[in-house]
C-alpha cells in the first residue's frame, strides 16, 4: 500500500515504520511526550519569531519539546517545513571543477559562513546547473561558470522568474535579477606577465584548453601572454606553450613537457594557480630549482598558493573568498531581497617565492642543462 504523509508532514501515515518494523517518530508523538499541542511543536521547529526561544514558545516549554524530540530521535520533515516557511535553510553551489583550489576555497568559505547562521551547504555535482536548480529548492544558489550566450541568459531568467535567488560569478553578465560577482582577470594577468618580463625573455605558458582555444575568438587569460610578449618586442614561440585539461594530472603532464623541451623557458606563466603548483612539482621532479632555474607565476590567488614550497607568486583579488561568502549567505538570509547588484573584486599582484630570484636557493638542487 503506498505511503502517505499526515497533516503534519510526517511520512508513513499512522506513525510510519522503520526498516526494523518500529514506528517512525512523528510530530504528534513528540507533542504527546512533551504534553503540548502539535501546533506548539510545529512552532518550536519552525523558528518563527517571538518568545524567549525565538519560536513564539516559552523557553521551558520549548525545552520540553526539544528533549522529547531527542528522546524519540525525531527529525522534522524538511520538505514540509519548506512548504510552511518558504525557506529550505540551504545554500547550493554549482562548481564546475571541484579539484581546483579556487573551487575548494569557495566551498570552504561559504560553508564556514553558512554554518555560522545554521544553514547547510550543498554542492551540485551535475554539470547541468539549470536542471539541478529547477529540481531542488534552496534559499540561494551560486554559479561559478555561466556562459554569456542567449541560452544561458534565458536559463538564468527562468530561475529568477520562479523565485530562485542567484549569485553568479561572471566577468561579462550584468545584474539582471541576480547578483553578479565580477572579478576581471585580464588586468591581473597583464600584471603577472609584466612581473615576469622584468627579468625574463624566454617565458613559457601553461594554458587551459578553454583559454587557448578561446583566444582566437575573444580575450582570455592566454591573450595577455601573447600581447605582453609582443609589446616587449618578443614574438611568442608556439613551442613554449602547453595546454592542459581541467585536471591536476593533465596540468602536471603539460608542465613536464614544457620543462623537458629543447628550449626550456626560464619562467612559466600559468593561467591558473593549480597549473602553476603542478609546474612547481614538475620542476622539483626534474631536479630544477624554483625560481633560480625557472620562475613560476600563477593566476587566481588561491589559498593553496601559500602552501607550496616556495610559495607561489600569483595575481588575484584579496579577501575574495570570505567577502564573496558573506554576499552569498547574506542573500540566503534576507527576508525581503534587496536589489541585485554587481560586486567588483579588482586584482593585484601577490608576490611569493616562486619568482623571487633574490632569495637564496631552496628546494632540490639539480642539473640546469
Amino acid at each position: 500500500m503506498p505511503r502517505t504523509a499526515d497533516a503534519n508532514g510526517d511520512a508513513g501515515g499512522n506513525g510510519g515504520a522503520t526498516r526494523a518494523g518500529r514506528r517512525r517518530p512523528t510530530l504528534r508523538m513528540v507533542a504527546e511526550l512533551a504534553g503540548v499541542s502539535t501546533a506548539t511543536v510545529s512552532y518550536v521547529f519552525s523558528g518563527r519569531g517571538g518568545g524567549e526561544s525565538g519560536s513564539g514558545v516559552a523557553e521551558p516549554t520549548a525545552r520540553r519539546v526539544l528533549d522529547a524530540a531527542e528522546q524519540l530521535n525525531y527529525r522534522p520533515n524538511r520538505a514540509a517545513r519548506t512548504m510552511r516557511t518558504g525557506r529550505s535553510d540551504t545554500v547550493q553551489l554549482a562548481l564546475h571543477m571541484l579539484s581546483d583550489p579556487w573551487s575548494l576555497a569557495v566551498a570552504d568559505a561559504v560553508n564556514v559562513e553558512a554554518n555560522r547562521h545554521g544553514l547547510t551547504t550543498l554542492i551540485l555535482a551535475d554539470g547541468d546547473w539549470h536542471t539541478a536548480l529547477d529540481r531542488v529548492e534552496s534559499d540561494v544558489a551560486y554559479l561559478d561558470l555561466v556562459g554569456d550566450s542567449p541560452e544561458s541568459r534565458a536559463r538564468l531568467a527562468s530561475l529568477v522568474d520562479r523565485g530562485q535567488r542567484l549569485v553568479v560569478f561572471s566577468e561579462t553578465l550584468d545584474a539582471e535579477g541576480y547578483d553578479v560577482i565580477r572579478s576581471d582577470a585580464i588586468p591581473g594577468c597583464e600584471l603577472a606577465m609584466e612581473h615576469l618580463l622584468e627579468r625574463h625573455t624566454v617565458i613559457g605558458c601553461l594554458a587551459s584548453e578553454a583559454s587557448f582555444a578561446g583566444s582566437t575568438t575573444g580575450v582570455t587569460r592566454y591573450t595577455p601572454y601573447l600581447e605582453r610578449l609582443r609589446a616587449h618586442g618578443i614574438e611568442p614561440d608556439p613551442a613554449l606553450t602547453e595546454t592542459f585539461a581541467d585536471t591536476q594530472a593533465s596540468a602536471f603532464t603539460a608542465a613536464v613537457a614544457l620543462l623537458s623541451g629543447e628550449r626550456r623557458p626560464t619562467a612559466i606563466y600559468a593561467t591558473t594557480d593549480f597549473a602553476a603548483i603542478a609546474a612547481i612539482n614538475a620542476a622539483h621532479m626534474l631536479g630544477l630549482r624554483v625560481p633560480h632555474d625557472v620562475a613560476i607565476m600563477g593566476v587566481g590567488n588561491t589559498p593553496d598558493a601559500q602552501l607550496v614550497a616556495p610559495s607561489l607568486t600569483t595575481v588575484g583579488p584579496t579577501d575574495f573568498y570570505e567577502r564573496q561568502a558573506e554576499i552569498i549567505v547574506g542573500r540566503a538570509l534576507e527576508q525581503s531581497p534587496a536589489e541585485p547588484s554587481v560586486h567588483e573584486f579588482p586584482w593585484s599582484l601577490v608576490p611569493g617565492g616562486s619568482t623571487d630570484l633574490d632569495a637564496p636557493p631552496r628546494g632540490l638542487q639539480g642539473s640546469t642543462a
